[in-house]
């Protein structure tokens, strides 16, 4: 009876030092403790200073950090992709420091997520503007179509030329998506505005930005909507240079990602008529909490819309941001949420669209 007492008592101790070992932090891509989780974000070449994309997204993972009493560059952090050829390279940098969440930013990252997350299933990664169909990756995606054609709306409402622009950064799926919802939310406010679509080639570009806004402006174009990163940074610029120029003149640009009206401001003038909100920094933050939590939407399509706010429109500058502007915005965005409109998001889709007006 006392070697069984014996054996037993050995039992329960080896119970309690396996149980002990088994409570420590989880492995990497689990969802650490309070104190281990580590996620990261790895920019595109826009940059994280780029006043809208890549800068939304960090500010979502620095309110994520603070709000998890996590440390820079130990408990969240960046690294700066300059070109294409950075992306794996960083994303592979992340995965052997251990990190648990790795975040690309933007759909150029997409094919390298894929093969990195491959090669790493034990670490999440999260990728923002596409779909990467992996157990090991959330998909972050947002209805920019929708937003966009608020954003037509508001333009062709300012509009006093019957003439407006669109400049893209590179001509892609995602940015079509802004480009025909723009137009379609312009034509259905007036049937017979000119837009002038152009794509610079690049998200960072500054200098081409400013460019062709100058063309644009001087063809007589007084509202730009830009989806371009860095170089709609150039749309900004030449809107100011005109303006500072010509203070009664009509230069305005509608900003995009986040509310982009400190970008316009010159002396009492702002040029930022308003800009297409896209909580980049919202579904950050949601999606580290997540998986700080145990709770990853691996393998899922995690979408934001107007319905759920993932989607809007700024209405800081009152001045510019006219009581008939946001009447008509109003309008057509409740026609979106009810079904009632459904706003496009390629150019065939466009075409059926407009051609039902």
């Amino acid at each position: 009876m006392r070697r069984y007492a014996v054996l037993l008592g050995l039992i329960l101790v080896v119970g309690v030092v396996l149980s002990a070992c088994g409570s420590g932090s989880s492995s990497s891509g689990q969802g650490g403790s309070d104190d281990s989780f580590k996620t990261a974000m790895v920019t595109d070449t826009g940059g994280i200073d780029d006043k809208s994309f890549n800068q939304s997204a960090w500010e979502g993972l620095t309110k994520f950090g603070e709000d998890n009493d996590l440390k820079e560059k130990e408990g969240y952090d960046y690294l700066q992709s300059n070109s294409a050829s950075d992306y794996t390279t960083n994303l592979n940098r992340l995965v052997q420091s251990n990190t648990d969440l790795i975040f690309g930013v933007g759909f150029k990252l997409a094919e390298d997520i894929g093969k990195v997350a491959d090669q790493n299933k034990e670490t999440h990664f999260a990728i923002i503007d596409s779909v990467v169909e992996k157990e090991n990756v959330a998909s972050i995606v947002f209805e920019e179509q929708q937003g966009s054609f608020l954003a037509g709306v508001a333009a062709a409402t300012k509009s006093e030329s019957g003439k407006i622009g669109f400049v893209g950064g590179e001509e892609s799926e995602l940015i079509k998506k802004f480009e025909a919802g723009y137009v379609a939310g312009a034509k259905s406010v007036n049937k017979d505005i000119e837009v002038d679509v152009q794509y610079a080639g690049s998200f960072g570009a500054p200098d081409k930005g400013k460019l062709i806004a100058s063309n644009m402006y001087n063809s007589g174009v007084d509202v730009i909507y830009h989806s371009a990163g860095g170089t709609g940074n150039g749309v900004f610029a030449q809107a100011k240079d005109l303006k500072n120029n010509d203070p009664e003149g009509n230069y305005w640009v509608i900003g995009v990602d986040r509310d982009q009206y400190d970008e316009g401001q010159i002396g009492d003038n702002n040029v930022t008529l308003t800009s297409m909100l896209k909580a980049v920094d919202v579904a950050v933050a949601k999606v580290a909490q997540d998986s700080k939590d145990g709770k990853f939407p691996g393998g899922e399509i995690v979408s934001f819309g107007l319905k759920d706010d993932g989607i809007g429109i700024a209405e800081t500058n009152k001045e510019a941001y006219t009581d008939d502007i946001k009447s008509a915005v109003d309008e057509w965005k409740q026609k979106i949420i009810d079904g009632d409109v459904t706003a496009p998001s390629t150019d065939d889709e466009l075409k059926e669209y407009v051609d039902s007006l």
